[in-house]
């Protein structure tokens, strides 16, 4: 274990020496990639540190036994090894943790979709008791929030809405959202006080940075046309709405949420980008959801992840089976512990594999 923390504190000094050099600070891509490296590295790096001085502690207290007579200098070094030789088990575990290659894309902002599913009214309703849910934990993280686009349900919710949030390591955090959410509750709608079971669909993407995507825009059609709904004078007058369709994929997007064609543009340039990455990073998912049999952060939308029970106010989460009895809390935000266990649960998974 030394051997490799070794060699990841020579790669961050080399980083170190590279970031000083005038060539790379010129060329801001490679110093880019570069910072985030090094950041990266850096709680690495620190355990390094802590860990070499537990070891020569270690050894300093094995020495000491070796040579001393004093029997009381003895026993305080008999103490201090027995604490040192324990708190070495528990970082070496904290260290394997550590070491375990990190998802590049976890550090990236997200973009989150929701969209109602079965259940028709009740279904839409979800989908915006779900968004006030991310809403509530985004606010508790300090992440930012800004809705892009949404359609409203009938009788309230969304039928979908997408929106952005950014911060640190937002996606590593939001990624285990992906998947089916079922929800068993009286609706409002229900008059005989039946228990209903609906769903609602939670898509997590990686925010795409152009650096991750060669985006040319000689293959994308661009159209303005005028925004329709709620929006005041500028609606239906004005072709500040915005399409984009990217012809070697066909995937269209289109924004109308701001009155300028600019900021639209710009907007629907940024979710094109992360449409295209999403291809390329869904391949990646699948290829390692076929490696992992219990994977916690699947590739497949489609697998139902999470029930939300109202009558028992009971929350399981179907990929490790967790369950807990405080659903109002849950709905306010309180999900931090889920996925702690569904963190944990995904590094277990990847130690098994390095071992294996």
């Amino acid at each position: 274990m030394l051997d490799k923390l070794e060699a990841i504190y020579a790669r961050y000094q080399e980083i170190e020496q590279q970031m000083n050099d005038p060539q790379v600070t010129s060329d801001m891509k490679r110093y880019v990639k570069l910072s985030k490296d090094y950041k990266d590295l850096q709680p690495v790096v620190k355990a390094y540190h802590d860990y070499k001085n537990l070891l020569d502690t270690i050894a300093e207290c094995k020495d000491l036994l070796s040579t001393e007579k004093d029997e009381e200098l003895r026993e305080m070094a008999k103490a201090e090894l027995a604490e040192c030789s324990e708190r070495r088990d528990k970082m070496e575990e904290e260290i394997r943790i550590l070491l375990i290659p990190e998802d590049p894309t976890d550090s990236k902002n997200a973009v989150v979709e929701i969209r109602g599913g079965t259940g028709g009214d009740e279904a839409c309703i979800f989908a915006g008791d779900l968004f006030r849910m991310y809403s509530r934990y985004c606010e508790k993280k300090h992440w930012r929030i800004e809705v892009v686009d949404f359609n409203e349900g009938p009788s309230g919710g969304y039928k979908d809405i997408t929106f952005n949030v950014t911060g640190d390591k937002v996606y590593g955090m939001l990624k285990y959202e992906s998947g089916v959410h079922r929800v068993q509750r009286v609706p409002a709608t229900e008059t005989q006080g039946r228990v209903h079971t609906s769903a609602a669909g939670v898509v997590v993407l990686p925010e795409a940075e152009e650096l991750d995507v060669e985006l040319n825009m000689s293959d994308v059609r661009k159209e303005t046309f005028c925004a329709s709904g709620p929006g005041g004078q500028c609606v239906n007058t004005t072709y500040s709405a915005v399409r984009l369709t990217h012809i070697p994929t066909g995937i269209v997007v289109s924004m109308q949420d701001q009155k300028s064609q600019i900021k639209n543009m710009e907007k629907a340039i940024s979710i094109l980008r992360t449409r295209l990455y999403e291809r390329e990073y869904n391949k990646y998912m699948e290829e390692l959801s076929s490696k992992r049999k219990t994977m916690v952060a699947t590739g497949d939308r489609s697998e139902k992840v999470r029930t939300y029970n109202y009558p028992q106010s009971r929350v399981t989460d179907h990929r490790i089976g967790y369950t807990m009895y405080n659903l109002p809390a849950f709905m306010d935000g309180d999900i931090e512990d889920l996925i702690d266990a569904l963190q944990l649960a995904e590094n277990a998974e990847k130690l098994k594999e390095s071992v294996g």
